[in-house]
């Protein structure tokens, strides 16, 4: 009754999805694992979900039907940050991780169950704020309708569902230690450049990398050939540390490929 969640908003991110999902199973997770889809996800690609996730979950992207609804409607901007949210509404499972679709588990992180709703790594770009691509919470139909209110009547600071969760879980900077997970969690892989001493003393112990920003995994090139990424024809790693994207790339190639070439 506990689960890893993800959010699949079209083809593309189902990409991501698949890696992670199939990253954590690779390190043996024994939870279930659910992926959140949007109505544009094709039914060729919801097939393929289906054969890693035990759950693939329909949600919808923004629905009139209420008040609450309808005021979230005057903020286009929070649709997709909405999307995420439905993740509260799963409450056939007691307590869940959320991973974004573009983070990659890099060992069995199975312990995150024993963290507490609201549990997440600090952001590297600020950290008195939480990154919101990892973080452990407990579903419930009260806290999902409080969120929906709340982002009606405030909106988000950053325009997506981190200044929107931040803002709600404000306390979060301040009041529970055991709710600030290890970066390692959560390491943003352009975090790397930062702080070069602390990557090159910590790094190897990561558990989950996060490929933050606009350039994602799958949009480098790869050769199957040499296994090497590739960008632009060329080797590259200036922005997204290249054993993390060749992790991603493995994955991808050895067990995900096949199934989208089926």
């Amino acid at each position: 009754d506990q689960a890893f969640v993800t959010l699949a908003t079209d083809d593309v991110y189902c990409q991501g999805a698949l890696v992670l999902g199939q990253s954590l199973r690779n390190h043996t997770t024994s939870r279930k694992l659910a992926v959140l889809i949007t109505p544009e996800v094709s039914s060729g690609m919801r097939s393929v979900l289906r054969s890693v996730f035990d759950e693939v979950i329909e949600v919808d992207v923004l629905d009139s039907a209420d008040s609450v609804h309808l005021a979230l409607m005057q903020r286009p901007e929070l649709g997709v940050t909405f999307t995420k949210l439905h993740c509260w509404t799963l409450t056939h499972y007691s307590k869940c991780v959320f991973m974004d679709a573009d983070t990659l588990v890099l060992c069995n992180v199975d312990e995150l169950f024993d963290r507490e709703e609201f549990s997440a790594a600090p952001d590297s770009g600020w950290p008195d704020c939480f990154n919101s691509g990892v973080f452990v919470f407990r579903p419930s139909l009260n806290t999902y309708n409080l969120l929906l209110q709340f982002a009606a009547e405030h909106g988000s600071f950053d325009g997506g569902d981190q200044g929107l969760l931040n803002s709600f879980f404000s306390n979060w900077a301040t009041a529970d230690i055991g709710k600030h997970l290890p970066f390692l969690y959560n390491l943003s892989s352009n975090a790397v450049y930062t702080y070069v001493p602390a990557f090159n003393h910590f790094g190897r112990d990561a558990k989950v990398v996060h490929f933050l920003g606009a350039t994602k995994p799958w949009n480098y090139k790869y050769n199957l050939q040499t296994k090497r990424v590739m960008q632009d024809g060329t080797a590259s790693g200036s922005f997204h540390q290249l054993s993390f994207l060749a992790l991603w790339w493995n994955i991808y190639s050895a067990s995900i490929l096949p199934l989208l070439e089926k």
